[in-house]
């Protein structure tokens, strides 16, 4: 494939990746701010409750099967519908050894209700693996416009019904509805959009071979989804479902800009790069314009909205989530360094080192253990704060590793972004402060907006970073087209 058109091919990808995911958190930032007004923190809690155990199944199948093919330069019928039959089979597994197990999370928490909200949520985890070949077929041609139409679509729809449930007083079941509904929509396009149909045809050279390079990735992921769900666990049982309302409302919050971002840039690159696997140079070029250019969208946004928290969420969803406006900067600094560290992750994904993967993966899991600890002993803030530490630890880790490969090493990482880093501290100090004037919360949340807005481009202007130059760059010349 020509450099032009893996350029255009990724910017494309870029866009429409953009979209969707644009799209989707914007429908359901709508939809989680109406909510947030009709609906109490319990209620979040206890959806944050339920979530964590199919989160974790769900993680464990997309990265398994799904990315060995994406993977796969000449993947086959044969593949596809070995993986359909795998991803089906695990995804009834799972579901009947949550239904069974219902009643004992509904102790463990002390919450009856959760037995009949974990069974009926965790459905969705059979909806999902229905569609997921659709959708990984759609990725590794890099058709993410399909994909953008299909969560516009689910995404309106699931969030009417969620609305409509809430006014008319069904609380939780609100939002257990709209999580079902929205999958049930995905589900339902991604089929009819592609038009693949599975067949019964299992080949065990073909699991062999997927399962060779994908079952390091499931373990990878059953990993890190466990110990991000761990958090929830700690708070949901060593506090209350209304503490992990607040904390679930955060996180959500600062996925906005961090986990989005990075869920494009990796859902795009991963299947294009892996056309360039054997081209080390053209990689380290590529792969270092994607980090430079990734961080600096990312540390901008994520330390402005960690800089205007408490007026934003006091605007948008109320004064009772207070609590939710303290947890915020804190997740966003430490969430700010996500990118980067699966950036470094996608390098050696790329590559076919799934085992190096899996111990990085245990290695950072043995030290994430240490906020948990505080979580349960100490606070929610203190847990935060040793998270922040851990993320850092992080990404000399994921870096060191993936640059003995490319020759892109920790320190020189960080020189790319340190500039990036130092526009956004920037931004973030000239609004922070602004919350002290004595004037409501509605004046000082659109005067944070147009004041950091305005100091972002004049520092641009005389900064005038390279990454700046290419975004609007690439901005204009497809405005032009």
């Amino acid at each position: 494939m020509p450099t032009e058109s893996l350029k255009n091919k990724t910017i494309k990808g870029v866009a429409w990746s953009g979209i969707d995911n644009v799209v989707q958190m914007g429908v359901t930032f709508v939809v989680g701010i109406i909510l947030a007004r009709l609906l109490t923190p319990d209620d979040y809690g206890l959806l944050g409750i339920v979530l964590i155990f199919s989160s974790i199944c769900s993680a464990l199948m997309n990265a398994g099967f799904t990315t060995a093919l994406i993977r796969k330069p000449d993947a086959t019928d044969e593949d596809y519908n070995t993986s359909f039959i795998v991803n089906l089979g695990l995804s009834i597994f799972f579901y009947v050894a949550i239904f069974v197990c219902s009643p004992l999370i509904a102790d463990f928490f002390e919450r009856e209700e959760l037995t009949k909200l974990t069974r009926v949520t965790s459905f969705g985890i059979i909806i999902g693996a229905l569609s997921m070949i659709q959708q990984t077929r759609l990725t590794k041609r890099i058709d993410f416009k399909a994909q953008a139409k299909i969560t516009l679509v689910s995404s309106i729809l699931s969030g009417v019904i969620g609305i409509g449930m809430a006014i008319i007083g069904f609380g939780v079941w609100a939002l257990v509805v709209q999580v079902l509904s929205v999958q049930v929509f995905r589900t339902i396009l991604l089929c009819i959009y592609d038009r693949w149909i599975p067949k019964l045809q299992f080949s065990s050279k073909s699991f062999h071979e997927l399962f060779g390079f994908g079952w390091k990735m499931m373990v990878s992921a059953f990993l890190d989804s466990l110990w991000q769900q761990m958090y929830q666990v700690v708070v949901g049982k060593y506090y209350n479902p209304a503490t992990l309302g607040q904390y679930t409302r955060s996180k959500q919050f600062s996925m906005l800009f961090s986990s989005n971002l990075t869920a494009v840039v990796q859902r795009v690159t991963y299947p294009v790069l892996s056309n360039i696997q054997e081209d080390k140079n053209r990689m380290l070029n590529a792969y270092r314009k994607i980090i430079k250019m990734t961080m600096f969208v990312t540390a901008i946004c994520m330390l402005f909205l960690g800089a205007i928290s408490e007026p934003l969420l006091y605007c948008l969803i109320g004064p009772q989530w207070h609590e939710a406006a303290l947890y915020l900067p804190l997740i966003c600094i430490a969430g700010s360094l996500y990118p980067l560290q699966a950036i470094n992750l996608n390098m050696l994904q790329v590559q076919g080192r799934s085992d190096l993967f899996l111990g990085l993966e245990i290695i950072k899991k043995s030290i994430a253990v240490g906020p948990l600890i505080i979580g349960a002993l100490v606070g929610v803030i203190p847990m935060l704060i040793a998270n922040l530490v851990t993320s850092v630890i992080a990404f000399f880790l994921n870096s060191h590793y993936s640059g003995l490969f490319l020759g892109y090493n920790s320190w020189m990482q960080i020189n790319d972004i340190t500039h990036s880093y130092l526009i956004a501290i920037l931004i973030a100090f000239s609004v922070y402060f602004l919350k002290f004037i004595p004037f409501s919360y509605w004046l000082i949340l659109p005067l944070q907006i147009c004041i950091g807005i305005v100091v972002f481009f004049i520092i641009c202007r005389v900064m005038k970073p390279l990454e700046y130059q290419e975004i609007e760059g690439i901005i204009l010349s497809n405005l032009k087209k």
